[in-house]
């Protein structure tokens, strides 16, 4: 395995902190905004919903174009651009009084979308060879994060109170900035990475490719769900005698518990290409979960039973879904296969606080569960169809020294290579982005043909 330099570990922990801040910032409100934001002047169900979500409507929009323009203009002014967005956005949500500016804030938040540029920086900062390491990084600091705001959202909530949550937002969007300034290094030069970021000619051919339509409803799906769930769950263990500050009691060990219990599954998924039944199972158990929810949330000990599950499907799906976006995206087309999907993602956050919110206004509390068991196996009959998809892995080669004389001829040599399954060799960039069983791998014949050998 390549090692990173001191250079590449720098951006890859700098740009992981900035990105863990910035949704640490987002995920802070969803576990206490429904029992704090009731003494908002014109609060109502649908309003506290959008409020919520409010933030993944913009951030869906702008996280493209804003990942492009820092194709033009660099990616430090934009994600400095984005982070000051993200705190004024926080800062207007900290100053509310009503709910109607929280969703100002919200929306003001979701406006600094710097997810694209951030990728694109981490590839600019990192040799093809230990992209992928860099990439992971950033990944498990969502994770992170996620986890973190379901403990400290209600502590802070507790201490300092709805203002006080989004003023600390706002702090965090700052600390953000520094280690943009201070730890993450500048690039020599910025180029397109197909490997790490949207390429807009590339879009109709990932929009028209239907398992990735599929994987871009599920996550959709997904975050819906969680998003218009925590929309009820605080309400419900309020009602079942656990009082608000307490609520991380409950989350705290229902994630820890089923991170632990996913982990054979995602064995079984990558190591014995049992993708397909997996991911239909983890599906079935949300349906479950959540109908579970809806028939048994009065009393604590059953919530946190089926908070447990739910959490065991979603973790298991939100480390699932990437890989197989990697796995089905065409070798060349991996970044903007991803730009689709987090957009999916995000948008998925914006449904689930608007139609939960309006389910819970229009039907009451438990219809907001009612609906999400029903999205659910509604995603079980989309995703059933689905065919098991291929083990193989992207990987991004060097191969400048052959493609100014013939890449054609560079492709076919590929090709000939034991476990190389597909390449596509873009022949400006010097480089060939393949799919690759590494179970058949010849690496050394590979890494002979990029050496010139």
């Amino acid at each position: 395995m390549v090692p990173m330099t001191g250079s590449e570990r720098r951006a890859a922990f700098g740009l992981a902190g900035i990105f863990a801040m910035r949704m640490l910032g987002l995920f802070l409100i969803l576990p206490v905004f429904a029992l704090q934001a009731q003494g908002l002047a014109g609060a109502t169900p649908l309003l506290i919903g959008l409020a919520i979500g409010a933030y993944g409507l913009t951030q869906a929009f702008l996280q493209i174009p804003f990942g492009m323009l820092s194709d033009r203009i660099g990616r430090k002014p934009v994600i400095f651009g984005g982070l000051a967005l993200f705190a004024l956005g926080s800062v207007v949500a900290a100053l509310a009084t009503s709910i109607e500016w929280i969703i100002v804030g919200r929306v003001i938040q979701g406006s600094g979308a710097i997810a694209a540029a951030v990728m694109a920086l981490a590839a600019d900062l990192t040799r093809e060879e230990v992209r992928t390491r860099a990439m992971a990084t950033i990944g498990i600091s969502i994770g992170l994060s996620f986890a973190l705001a379901l403990v400290l959202g209600p502590a802070l909530a507790h201490w300092f109170g709805l203002s006080g949550i989004f003023w600390f937002i706002a702090i965090l969007a700052l600390g953000g900035m520094l280690i943009l300034a201070l730890v993450v290094p500048t690039p020599d030069h910025s180029s397109v990475h197909r490997d790490a970021e949207p390429v807009a000619s590339q879009f109709r051919g990932v929009l028209h490719n239907a398992e990735l339509l599929r994987l871009d409803y599920g996550v959709l799906t997904l975050h819906m769900l969680m998003t218009a769930l925590f929309l009820v769950v605080p309400l419900d263990l309020r009602a079942a005698g656990l009082p608000a500050e307490h609520h991380w009691w409950v989350y705290l060990p229902v994630l820890f518990l089923s991170v632990l219990a996913m982990v054979p599954f995602i064995i079984m998924a990558e190591r014995h290409g049992r993708m397909r039944p997996v991911l239909l199972g983890a599906v079935a158990v949300l349906a479950v979960a959540l109908a579970g929810l809806y028939g048994f949330h009065t009393a604590l000990p059953t919530i946190i039973l089926f908070l447990f599950l739910f959490f065991t499907g979603f973790n298991l799906l939100e480390a699932s879904l990437p890989s197989l976006i990697s796995r089905i995206a065409p070798a060349a087309a991996k970044g903007t296969a991803m730009g689709a999907f987090s957009t999916s993602q995000f948008a998925g956050a914006f449904l689930g606080g608007l139609l939960g919110g309006w389910f819970h206004q229009r039907f009451g509390q438990d219809a907001v569960l009612l609906f999400c068991a029903g999205a659910a196996v509604v995603w079980f009959l989309v995703a059933w169809s689905m065919g098991n998809p291929r083990q193989v892995s992207s990987q991004v080669v060097r191969v400048g020294a052959h493609c100014g004389a013939d890449p054609v001829t560079v492709q076919r040599l590929l090709l000939e290579i034991p476990g190389v399954e597909e390449a596509v060799v873009v022949a400006e960039e010097g480089l060939a982005y393949l799919k690759v069983d590494n179970r058949r791998l010849d690496s050394a014949r590979l890494q002979a043909l990029c050496a010139g050998a």
